[in-house]
Order: C-alpha cells, then structure tokens, then sequence
C-alpha cells in the first residue's frame, strides 16, 4: 500500500491532516521519525503559526536534509500552510528575517491588506497545466488562514503556480517537480482538498 508519513515536528493539525490524507485510501502515519520520513511514499510537512517557530521545530528534528533530499532524488513532498513557507529561502515575521529550507525561490512576507489574517473560503487561479488540480471546477473554494504569503510571483517562474488574491495575487499553491505546495490547508476544504489529496496521492 502506498504510504505517506505526516511529519511531527511540534506543529501543524496533524491529527485532522492525518484523517484528510487517510481518506485518500494510503496508509498514513503521523511520525517525527526521520527515518520513515525518507522511506515513505509521500512526506506531507504540515505547519502553523509563526515561521521562525517553525522553522525552529524543523531544525531542533533535523528534518530540513531530510527533505532536501527528498526533493533532489525526485520523491515526493507536500508542504501545507507555514509548512509551505518554510520551503522558501526565508520569511520575514515581524522586521525579522529567518532563514528557510531554500527549496523554493523568494521570501515570505505579510499580506498588504485591510484584513489581516485571510481567513476563511476563497477561490483560486488555477494553472491550465496544475496537475495537483485536475479535476476541479473553477469556482472550487479551498481555506486560507494566513497573514503573511510569497507575493514575488515573477521569482518562482519556472514552477507551476495557482494564484489566490486578498486585496493582492499571492501563491496559492506550487507545483515543482516533486516538490508541491498550497498555502491554504486542503485538510480543512472539505470536498475540494479531498479531491486535491487524492491528486497529490495518485501522483506517488
């Protein structure tokens, strides 16, 4: 069967992830072992709440080679919300820049909006060649709750990226290879993240 491991590193919903992605019909464990971590099918990086938090869980685990490699070897890796940003080469959180895993181009910053955070439903710009999305109508909603996001959309023009507008275009989503991304949490889009996750799971 094929497997994917929920990476524990002291954040992220892992218990609702853990029942979205199950849900797809894989075997799914929630784990901060490292060791499963490269060996699974998949490697689901969850994350909320601050990026330098996060950032500090990865690295206090040494889970960032694990995912490097991972994505060098072409294996696939599905960051969901902080766990997105982290992929980046750094966020900026409060004037202060920390430094990310650097799997993706560009910095992290905050929203440019009257309402911080984007929280709640929102559609998406969805690429003609996302295969993350196939499938799915145009109108789908997905859930954001977020404050900060990579605007520098020009920096990450070699990948396939859905867009999402809070007053500004933001990444949504990015697809690189192995490596995908979405910024929303397909966990908590009901109907349309189940049909994204069983995109992402039939790709492994």
């Amino acid at each position: 069967m094929t497997s994917v491991v929920i990476l524990d590193y002291g954040s992220g919903n892992l218990r609702s992830a853990e029942r979205a992605v199950a849900r797809t019909g894989v075997d799914v464990t929630v784990t901060s072992d490292l060791d499963a971590a490269a060996a699974a099918d998949g490697l689901f990086v969850p994350g909320v709440g601050a990026y330098a938090a996060c950032m500090a869980g990865i690295e206090e685990l040494g889970a960032g080679p694990v995912i490097a490699e991972r994505v060098a070897a072409g294996r696939p890796v599905l960051g969901v919300c902080v766990g997105m940003q982290i992929l980046f080469d750094s966020g900026v959180e409060h004037g202060v820049e920390t430094k990310g895993l650097g799997l993706l181009p560009g910095v992290v910053s905050k929203l440019d909006a009257d309402r911080i955070p984007h929280m709640g439903w929102n559609t998406v710009d969805i690429p003609e060649k996302s295969n993350l999305f196939s499938g799915l109508p145009r109108d789908a909603r997905f859930y954001f709750v977020h404050s900060y996001a990579a605007r520098d959309l020009g920096a990450l023009s070699g990948a396939t990226v859905t867009t999402a507008s809070h007053d500004q275009p933001f990444a949504a989503a990015v697809e690189r290879g192995s490596l995908t991304a979405t910024q929303f949490h397909p966990e908590k889009s009901a109907d349309a993240g189940y049909a994204l996750l069983r995109n992402w799971v039939a790709g492994l």
